[in-house]
């Protein structure tokens, strides 16, 4: 009896099984309703373009410190780090081997001095001894010539002595800029040379304002250059064209800067063109080495607008899911830009009447060639108060809303 009883209930489960899985059985009738998706229309928005590209902040100036005089060094006037003024004196080299050249230059000076007047004196007394007929014009031409001769030694024992003042000054070491100093290089007692290969004592830094440097690509450049040529956007060798930076911990592109150099050629080995902006950095915030995101205006864009969320990858392809006919999901593959009014930007691969999915995309069964139930919905961008970009020149660049 158990036996038939299992072999009933078997054969009753194969049959509901069948019934179920069986196209054209009561599955449509019965089956789970198709999963419900949000779609809307992407928004078609004319908006500033802007490239990001990868670089890093260098110091307006650097500087090199090494005397100009070699000796030992006597004092070190200055605190590893700290900032400096121009003309501040940060090593002292013993002075006292260059007063004693001074003043042997200025005894040389003082000798040939007294030379040059004797020689005055007795060429002026030939002079009145050739009117009596005293003397001879040859003694005359004698003294003229030895006068000549102590005023050339004259002079270049005050060259001497310039010289021998100047390498005095220069055992003061001083700040050629103001800036942040790094650590010294060598301690007091050490001998230090500056003839040939100077001896590095320590390095300034220049801080406000700041270099970011970054690589653009050659078909960037081609694109900027056609745009200048045809008065869409203005050369950035020309103007100062407006960025905006953002370091790796941030999120919001609150710095800005301008353009200010643009490389002659681009690089043969990596397609890239060097370009350089400048920054405010009047709280030596930003330091040489940090790196980071600059975005610069490349020009009006005709663009599709959606939801950042709404983008789904496919191995290495970004696509777009949208609702076709029959309601049948379809999936597009899509060329992407930044974000703009808080929305990404499409450049290619949709059109401004498809239905893209915006909601329900966590919905397992929503995928390419199932069947769903779409539910309108929109795409709000949003807007800012005022333009985000002012591309006249020197003008700087409002962070756009992301």
């Amino acid at each position: 009896m158990r036996t038939t009883d299992g072999r009933l209930f078997f054969g009753l489960a194969l049959g509901i099984l069948v019934t179920v899985c069986v196209p054209g059985t009561g599955f449509a009738q019965g089956g789970p309703p198709p999963p419900q998706v949000t779609v809307a229309s992407p928004v078609a928005r004319r908006i500033p373009q802007w490239d990001e590209y990868t670089g890093r902040f260098e110091a307006l100036q650097r500087v090199e410190v090494r005397p100009r005089v070699s000796g030992y060094i006597a004092e070190i006037n200055f605190v590893d780090g700290a900032t400096v003024a121009k003309g501040d004196v940060l090593f002292t080299i013993d002075p006292r081997p260059y007063e004693i050249a001074v003043d042997q230059a200025r005894a040389d000076v003082a000798r040939n001095e007294a030379q040059v007047q004797q020689a005055a004196v007795d060429f002026a007394r030939a002079q009145e001894l050739v009117r009596t007929a005293a003397t001879t014009v040859r003694e005359l031409d004698q003294r003229h010539a030895t006068l000549d001769v102590d005023k050339a030694q004259l002079m270049s024992a005050q060259a001497a002595l310039r010289n021998a003042e100047l390498n005095l000054e220069w055992t003061r070491v001083t700040a050629p800029i103001g800036g942040r100093i790094s650590d010294r290089k060598v301690d007091i007692g050490n001998l230090v040379s500056g003839t040939g290969d100077a001896t590095l004592l320590t390095t300034i830094v220049r801080l406000d304002p700041i270099h970011f440097v970054f690589e653009a690509a050659e078909a960037d450049y081609i694109r900027y250059t056609r745009m200048s040529v045809q008065g869409q956007r203005p050369s950035s060798r020309d103007v100062p064209n407006p960025v905006q930076v953002r370091l790796s911990d941030e999120t919001e592109w609150t710095h800005a800067g301008r353009m200010n150099f643009v490389d002659n050629e681009v690089n043969a080995h990596s397609g890239t063109i060097r370009g350089r902006a400048i920054l405010d950095n009047k709280d030596d915030f930003f330091a040489p080495g940090v790196f980071g995101r600059l975005r610069l205006f490349g020009g009006m864009l005709d663009a599709m607008l959606v939801p950042d969320s709404a983008i789904v990858s496919d191995q290495a392809r970004k696509i777009l899911l949208t609702v076709g006919p029959e309601n049948k999901v379809v999936a597009k593959p899509v060329a992407l830009g930044g974000m703009a009014l808080g929305l990404r930007t499409v450049t290619g691969g949709i059109a401004a009447d498809d239905r893209v999915i915006i909601g329900g995309l966590a919905n397992p069964f929503v995928r390419p060639g199932a069947t769903v139930a779409p539910v309108p919905g929109a795409i709000t961008p949003v807007e800012v108060a005022a333009n985000p970009v002012q591309v006249q020149a020197g003008a700087p660049a409002k962070p756009a809303a992301n």
